[in-house]
Order: structure tokens, then sequence, then C-alpha cells
């Protein structure tokens, strides 16, 4: 199959959910764009943001590593890029993709510039931008935050910040409201034959992509196949919820929203009797499939979900 023959692909979200539909969209297509989140705000990424004011550079190298060939020097590159310092120096910690990032944006203005030079040097299988051209805080409202006051409704601050805590979320929003989306990011999506969104943490790397105004019209309509990937079980942010829920969160943050696939672990969709409804009721058919790595982990299998990606997207 020719390289022009092959699906275009644009794969939204952040984090450990995006670097593992990346890995198995590389083995479906090299015509393959990562739009990633820029929210986080906590450790290595959350430093260098607040010491150079430049976008949160970890989920982006995420993506760049999930992206990396699997041949020897491929692997090797991603291996580096995820490496941290050590010890107790001003370096420990830092993750040495993210510094790489950081001291390209210092040279160039247009921070995907430095991004392309990163995926160049890496050879990467595709293209790896930011949802926004500005970092983004998220605020979400939550319950149970105070035990004396269980159904008080709470803000919380911070992507870190909402990962971490035990409360449930009831929604969330970006700060600012409106953030600008980058015009790559929207013409991928505009022109790509199947957009694919999630899996991963719910509230913080999978709906803010529907907050983004010019971002979220774009998702709504582009003529691309919609694929949405669900966890393998909910967990963290969305521990406790079913599927079906999950759905209706998407619809809840993005009125007008229609999915034409959700891709579900065939244990996780079992939980749920009402989730086909909810799948049809967005216009979508739900694909149940083995995904899970053997050994009881909520973590999808890159081989498994790249052949179910392949009978999605080909066929």
């Amino acid at each position: 199959m020719s390289l022009t023959s092959l699906p275009r692909v644009v794969a939204l979200g952040g984090g450990h959910g995006l670097s593992a539909s990346l890995s198995a969209l590389r083995r479906v297509t090299d015509r393959l764009t990562a739009v990633v989140t820029v929210a986080d705000d906590g450790g290595s990424s959350g430093r260098l943001r607040d010491e150079f004011h430049i976008l949160p550079p970890g989920d982006l190298r995420m993506a760049l590593a999930a992206l990396c060939s699997d041949d020897h020097a491929g692997r090797t590159w991603a291996s580096v890029l995820q490496s941290r310092f050590a010890g107790e120096g001003p370096l420990a910690g830092h993750a040495i993709g993210n510094l790489l990032i950081a001291g390209l944006w210092q040279q160039f203005e247009d921070p995907v510039e430095g991004l392309d030079m990163v995926g160049d040097l890496l050879r990467t299988r595709g293209r790896v931008l930011p949802m926004s051209s500005v970092p983004l805080e998220i605020e979400a409202d939550v319950v149970g935050l105070d035990p004396f006051a269980p159904d008080e409704v709470c803000t919380l601050s911070g992507q870190a910040t909402v990962a971490k805590s035990r409360a449930t979320v009831q929604s969330v929003r970006l700060i600012p409201e409106s953030p600008p989306a980058r015009a790559e990011a929207v013409e991928a999506i505009l022109q790509a034959d199947s957009v694919v969104l999630g899996p991963g943490s719910w509230f913080t790397s999978v709906i803010p992509h529907l907050l983004v105004p010019d971002l979220a019209e774009a998702i709504l309509t582009t003529k691309a196949q919609r694929v949405l990937v669900l966890n393998i079980a909910p967990a963290d942010e969305t521990d406790g919820f079913s599927a079906s829920r999950h759905i209706e969160l998407l619809a809840e943050h993005a009125p007008g929203l229609r999915l034409d696939v959700v891709l579900a672990d065939q244990r996780f969709a079992d939980t749920d009797r009402h989730l086909g409804a909810y799948v049809r009721s967005l216009g979508g058919r739900l694909v149940r499939a083995d995904l899970a790595v053997r050994g009881g982990a909520a973590l999808h299998d890159t081989n498994r979900l790249a052949s179910v990606f392949s009978e999605v997207i080909n066929g």
C-alpha cells in the first residue's frame, strides 16, 4: 500500500492514554497526527511551564515517544525521551525529552516548528501538535471533597489537583474559557479520514479537546469517521463510573457530538447493559473486543488495539 493510499488519522488525547492509542495506530498508518492536551501543571512539565512560560511539554513528549519506530534506533530514542534525571539537584525529576523540547522552543517562536524538528530528528511515524496555542488550566466542579458536606459542590483548579483528587468530578472547563486552537490541528481534523478520541483520563485528557471552540467545531463537523476508545476500566477521575456514564459525560460537555464507532473492552462493556443504547443515541455502533493486556492490568494491549483499529479504519 502506498503512503498516499494510507488513511489519514488524527488521534486526540494526552498522557498514557494517547500514547497507547498512537502506539497502536502507527501500525495501521504513517499518515498520523496527534493533537495533544496542554493543561498539565504538575511535575517536570509544570516546573518548565512556570519557569519559561511555555506550553507544558510532557504529554507532547509522550506522544513523540509513542510515534518512534520499532527498530533499534526508534526504541532507543523513545527510551531517551522518557528517561529522567535522578538525584536531588535542579534537574532532578526532569524528563530528558521535556528539556529537549523546551530547549528547541527557546530557538523557535513557533512551538509547532520546534515539535516538527524533534519529530524529524527522531524520524517519528506521524506529527505531534498541541491542541491550543496557549497553556491551559483545568477547573472542575466536584462533590465529596468535604466529608462533612458530601453533597456540596466545590471547585478544584489545576490538572494535577483534579487528577489526584478523590472527590467525584461532575464537570470541567478550561481557563481561559475560549482558548485559541492550533490552526494545524483544526485542519488535520477536517482533512482526516478517521478521528480517534480516547482512551485516557476522561476529565483531564479526553474531554478538554471538546472545550476548545474551534477544535470542537472541527470534531463536530468533520466528514471523518469519529472513533471513541473507552478505557479498559474506570479509574482515578471516573472511578465507579459505568461505561455509559463515560459516553454521557462527553455529550454533556459537547452537545451535538456524534460518534460513528465506540471501541470497548469486552469485560468493561459486559458490565453495562445500557452501553449499546447510549452509543446508538449518539449515532454510533458499539464494537466489543478483547483489548486488555494479560495479567489483569487496566491497560490496552497494543497488538489487539491495532488489529481492531485496522478493521474499523480500513473496513
